[in-house]
């Protein structure tokens, strides 16, 4: 009968590799703080065992569960792709694991897996936004657990953010819009309530339209839930005004890419019978047709740079920062200069 093979320990880890347990252990929880030769002997020690670190032994040393979680407005497109693996990208250089949730944009899911997380042992949070009832911020300072916002920054609510100006960032297309010639002008926007990054962005466009000279209350605007189906019927309901806008600005890139195809099945060319923006710059405002003239968020710079604030948050090497990222225009195909 064959005996059943033992499990490899950190003293048969460190024996195999000629060093002591507390080297091999930095290597596993370290690796930056052992010298490269060091380093490599024991990593290849442990790959011959087969040795897997006792997370429970780990947990219960640092007190920590090396886990963070992220709640996401939705999975159900590319917006928050890129900075979340970005984030977990960095998390994994430093030793944590990531758990995804997401909310479907409603507040009480949201708030249930947070609870949940919590509940699970994570360490920290990154959630979207700022805008939640602070029972919700009140738990979590209950609980000691740190948070971190992203895609938003509003340094007045004094809450740790790595993010953008939603608001200026869509003032800054706005700009750009009426400077070529653009006066109808017409918005879909995400649904504002509990979205502060919407509805930044909507206040972004009025701020613009008054600094022209504009009536911003003029101006239709649209709420609907983020998706491609709900951006073409927004077009197609604001193409149907006896006053036809010749520019539609979008909250994002997936309601643009809605309004365009709006635009084509009512026999519109874009941008020749109407203009459309939209804000984000992921892939799909670049892969149709025309391209999509945007406001380019930079999505891995703001997911790394989170993973850090917020490990920094959990290891008490900061209370957390409000940290400002620069978003920046790409004009496309899918906005026509009037003026020429």
């Amino acid at each position: 009968m064959s005996q059943l093979r033992s499990v490899p320990t950190l003293d048969d880890v460190a024996r195999a590799a000629g060093v002591s347990t507390a080297t091999v252990s930095r290597c596993l929880n370290s690796p930056e703080r052992v010298v490269e030769d060091t380093r490599k002997r024991v990593m290849s020690a442990v790959e011959h065992l087969g040795y897997t670190p006792n997370f429970g032994a780990r947990v219960m040393a640092a007190r920590r569960t090396f886990t963070i979680g992220a709640i996401i407005p939705t999975m159900e497109n590319a917006i928050f792709a890129r900075a979340l693996q970005a984030f977990q990208e960095e998390l994994h250089a430093r030793g944590y694991t990531l758990l995804v949730a997401s909310s479907a944009y409603q507040p009480e899911i949201e708030e249930e897996q947070i609870r949940s997380l919590v509940a699970r042992g994570a360490d920290g949070l990154l959630l979207i936004g700022h805008d939640r009832d602070p029972a919700v911020y009140d738990y979590l300072k209950s609980r000691e657990i740190p948070v971190l916002s992203a895609w938003v920054y509003l340094p007045d609510t004094g809450q740790p953010a790595v993010g953008f100006d939603n608001r200026r960032s869509m003032f800054a297309l706005a700009q750009q819009v009426i400077d070529f010639g653009h006066r109808r002008i017409a918005m879909i926007s995400g649904i504002t309530k509990g979205n502060d990054r919407a509805a930044g962005r909507v206040l972004g466009l009025r701020d613009a339209l008054q600094a022209n000279g504009l009536d911003p209350e003029a101006m239709p605007v649209i709420e609907t839930p983020y998706g491609v189906e709900n951006g073409a019927d927004a077009l197609r309901s604001l193409m149907q005004a006896d006053a036809r806008p010749t520019v539609v600005m979008c909250g994002n890139d997936v309601l643009a890419v809605g309004a365009l195809r709006g635009a084509q099945d009512m026999g519109l060319s874009v941008p020749q019978d109407v203009s459309v923006t939209g804000f984000d710059d992921i892939e799909l405002a670049r892969i149709v047709t025309p391209q999509i003239t945007t406001v380019h968020v930079p999505h891995r710079e703001m997911g790394r740079k989170a993973a850090i604030a917020l490990v920094d948050m959990v290891e008490k090497r900061s209370t957390g920062d409000v940290v400002e990222l620069k978003s920046t225009l790409k004009i496309r195909g899918s906005l026509r200069d009037l003026n020429g």
